[in-house]
């Protein structure tokens, strides 16, 4: 999942001519407290040639920072592995608190092809990215997405399973959640050691565009969010008898992942979802359904948060339900920022959260 945001006012990005090929990493890092930190990270970012830093977005509440940077794959992939050192070096997993789940300091790091190059390409470049810090970091490495190494490996939710409080455990082959094909790392450490308890896993892939859409929900406990989340997540809810006995329900959307949680620092809780396939699970129907769902347990939705980058047609798909009349695009997407109520509790720019008119306005792509 990715976070709730409050964006950090980055200075002007260097601009750079762009050409094809064009891939987006978007590092998810254990740290959305300490602003000076997470600078210090991104600056990695910044400071190596070719990458264009696109957002910057960091979570008190989830204590996690959506990082967003794009550039030729050579280039975005130095870009990731200074990103990843340099959170190594700051970050520490035994001082980490926060509501999402996570396996350490850099807790995903996914390349998404945008222009000019395949999926496989992409798996490529994260494979080579963990290989090169796998001779400089003594810590573990897991792939996942397209870049995985077995089908029991592509879900980052079945390699994160225990979160970091549990890797000790599958590390030192002591009871856990894990079985052999999940259990150890792809690449780095295999042991736990001092510096695995600071570092925690990192976990690298490569994977489509998914939209991370958080929708909040009038209530300080998350209750109904929780509730909301169980039931829209196509994994469904798990069902348990006395016996012990386990089985599923089917979930209410399409390649959609949820949960519910509180946002203490607004005083408010949310619906945090992946939709993996926008075109499945629009950011319409997403709303609609928390919407209803919400009201049959007696509570209104607050608006909804878009974190990191959004593709341009999901925008204007948004729009075109809430304003079938709107003819532009800016009509369109202006539409769908105020039928989804991006701006109630966040900050939403189109010309820095959509993907397209982030890279025009920053790239030139």
């Amino acid at each position: 999942f990715l976070m709730a945001s409050k964006n950090i006012q980055r200075p002007g990005a260097q601009p750079l001519h762009m050409v094809s090929p064009l891939v987006e990493c978007v590092p998810n890092i254990s740290e959305g407290r300490n602003l000076a930190v997470i600078e210090s990270i991104v600056d990695a970012v910044r400071q190596t040639s070719g990458c264009t830093v696109l957002g910057v977005e960091p979570d008190h509440d989830y204590n996690r920072t959506v990082i967003t940077f794009a550039g030729e794959p050579d280039c975005v992939g130095k870009g990731a592995i200074e990103l990843i050192k340099a959170s190594v070096e700051h970050l520490d997993m035994r001082l980490h608190q926060g509501e999402h789940p996570r396996l350490g300091v850099v807790d995903v790091c996914p390349f998404v092809p945008l222009k000019g190059i395949t999926m496989d390409e992409c798996a490529e470049l994260a494979r080579g990215v963990v290989d090169a810090l796998s001779h400089e970091l003594d810590v573990p490495f897991f792939l996942y997405g397209a870049a995985a190494s077995s089908k029991e490996r592509v879900m980052l939710s079945d390699l994160r399973r225990g979160e970091y409080e549990g890797l000790e455990a599958r590390l030192s082959e002591g009871p856990c959640d894990h079985n052999e094909s999940t259990r150890l790392p792809d690449r780095g450490a295999i042991e736990w050691n001092e510096t695995v308890a600071k570092s925690g896993g990192i976990t690298v892939g490569a994977r489509p565009i998914l939209v991370a859409y958080n929708v909040n929900v009038d209530e300080k406990e998350a209750i109904v969010a929780k509730k909301i989340g169980s039931i829209v997540r196509s994994s469904g809810r798990l069902l348990k008898s006395n016996s012990g006995q386990k089985i599923r329900t089917v979930g209410m959307l399409k390649k959609v992942q949820g949960m519910g949680v509180m946002l203490e620092e607004l005083g408010i809780s949310q619906v945090s979802m992946n939709l993996l396939d926008v075109g499945l699970t629009p950011l319409h129907l997403a709303y609609k359904a928390c919407e209803s769902l919400a009201r049959d347990h007696n509570t209104e939705l607050c608006g909804s948060e878009i974190v990191g980058l959004v593709p341009l047609p999901a925008m204007l798909d948004a729009g075109r339900f809430f304003q079938p009349g709107c003819k532009s695009e800016q009509e369109l997407v202006m539409a769908a920022v105020e039928g989804l109520g991006l701006n109630i509790h966040h900050d939403f720019d189109p010309q820095r959260h959509i993907i397209e008119w982030a890279l025009s306005r920053e790239v030139g792509a």
